[in-house]
Order: C-alpha cells, then sequence, then structure tokens
C-alpha cells in the first residue's frame, strides 16, 4: 500500500551490510516490455510458442539478475515496487520457484489522511486531482473517492484483494506500519524468518536515508523521505478527513479492515 512505510522498511535493511536495497524500482517495468514485445511481436508469433516462452523465460530471468548484479555484489537484493505481489505467478514461472515478497499495509483512513495532507502542502502548485472546471476533486471527500479509485490506492486494495483471492497471501509476508512503527524489533525478526536469512541487530534511533528519488518527476516532494527514528506517528484522520469520510471508507472497504486487524466503527 502506498503511504505504509516500504522506504522506512528498505532502510532498516540497508543497515544489514549484506543486503543491497533500492528505491522504487524500474525492474519489473523492464519485464513488462520483454512481456510485452513476447506477445505481440510478429517475430515471436511466427515461432514455436512453447520454445518462445521458454526463451522469455530464460531472458526476463537472467535480465533481472545481471540487473542487481550490476548494482552490487552483496548476496542479497531487495527490489521495491507495488507491482511484484500481483505478478506472483510470473515471478514463479521466471524463477521456478515461488518468490520471496514482503507487502507493506497501514489503516486505509490513515493511508487517505496522508494523501490528503500531501495536497494540502501544495496550494501554490495546480494538482491533477483538482479540477474546478469539472467540478471534481474540489472537496475532500471528493478527493478520497478518487484515491480510493484511481492510482496509487484503488490499484493498491485491488491487488490486494486479488491476491487473497488467488491464495498467494499464504506465501507472503504482510506488515502493518503500525506494527513496523511500535515493534520495530519484532517486526523485523518477521522479516528475517521469512526470508530465511540471519538476523542482524538494527538501530531503530538512527536509520539513515540509503534510498533516494527526485520525487519531484512524481509531482510530490519529500515522497519517499523517512523519520530518522523508528517511532508510532499519531492517528489523526478523523481531523484530515473528516467523520463522512472516514464512515464511508470504513463501510466501503470493510473487508480491508477486518483482513489486516483494523478497528473500524462509527465517528
Amino acid at each position: 500500500m502506498p503511504r505504509s512505510g516500504s522506504t522506512l522498511l528498505q532502510n532498516i535493511l540497508g543497515q544489514n551490510p549484506d543486503f543491497y536495497v533500492t528505491p522504487t524500482s524500474g525492474l519489473l517495468e523492464l519485464v513488462f516490455v520483454s512481456r510485452l514485445a513476447s506477445t505481440n511481436s510478429l517475430e515471436f508469433k511466427a515461432q514455436d510458442s512453447e520454445v518462445m516462452k521458454k526463451a522469455f523465460l530464460a531472458f526476463s530471468r537472467a535480465g533481472m539478475e545481471a540487473y542487481c548484479q550490476a548494482l552490487t555484489d552483496k548476496p542479497y537484493f531487495m527490489d521495491k515496487s507495488r507491482g511484484w505481489g500481483i505478478h506472483f505467478d510470473l515471478l514463479n514461472l521466471i524463477f521456478n520457484e515461488e518468490p520471496k515478497i514482503i507487502c507493506m499495509v497501514r489503516d486505509l483512513r490513515q493511508i487517505l489522511a496522508s494523501m490528503e495532507k500531501m495536497f494540502r502542502q501544495t496550494p501554490e502548485k495546480a494538482r491533477q486531482i483538482e479540477n474546478h472546471a469539472n467540478i471534481t476533486g474540489t472537496t475532500t471527500f471528493k478527493r478520497a473517492m478518487i484515491y480510493l479509485q484511481s492510482q496509487p490506492v484503488g490499484i493498491a486494495l485491488d491487488r490486494i484483494a486479488e491476491i487473497h483471492q488467488r491464495g498467494w497471501n499464504k506465501k507472503m509476508l504482510f506488515l502493518r506500519f503500525e506494527d513496523l512503527t511500535t515493534q520495530p524489533a519484532e517486526t523485523l525478526q518477521k522479516v528475517y524468518q521469512y526470508l530465511g536469512v540471519p538476523e542482524f541487530k538494527h538501530n531503530f534511533e538512527r536509520v539513515e536515508q540509503l534510498t533516494r528519488e527526485d520525487d519531484e518527476v512524481y509531482g510530490i516532494s519529500k515522497l519517499h523521505e523517512i523519520r530518522a527514528e523508528v517511532k508510532p506517528l499519531q492517528s489523526d484522520y478523523v481531523n484530515i478527513l473528516g467523520r463522512d469520510v472516514v464512515n464511508y471508507v470504513q463501510n466501503q472497504c470493510a473487508w480491508y479492515f477486518s483482513l489486516f486487524g483494523y478497528r473500524a466503527g462509527p465517528v
């Protein structure tokens, strides 16, 4: 999920000298481009489909491995992308083994509040979500509805629902942002146990930002900046979103609250 601590988790893991951690990665996009070409190009269609399938999978695996090796010689490579989970089956085919995927989640009300706070940070800029001529995105409620039905929140919700529908959730590790910030040591222990690699003693009071991104390309400055100290954040979604938005989200996305153990009730 967006705004759920994946950048924080990456930089905590980056304290371990055996781990190379990425910012938001485009590696998956390279695989997408290759898949599109192998599916639609006449040169591939004109050849034996099973042979071309085998070649595409081998090309993808070797390409991904070469990509990682060009960036680091560390034994563990943690690639950050919200797209990996929904392509569990493709990764399984490429590597001929089940992938290790960690998915960060967070109270959906607080995710929407975080999105809204970012919107309010730049009143001097024209924002794509807000169009007064078309009367779209002109209120907090309308913007919340757009967040829920578009990138990045809406697509993430769709993917999590499908991951559970397909049963892939049983082979992935879901971590709550709230648990990472209140019980970081216990949460990281779960990560190491899931990955099956030796544990490392982390410093949660001083997390250096190792991953760097030019957030201006996303239109939001400081989108992927982290706090140096891992600690809980104050819950402020009612004040930011208002009661109508909170009640609507709880009703429409009750499955999400139930799935990840978030309490929901009238406010």
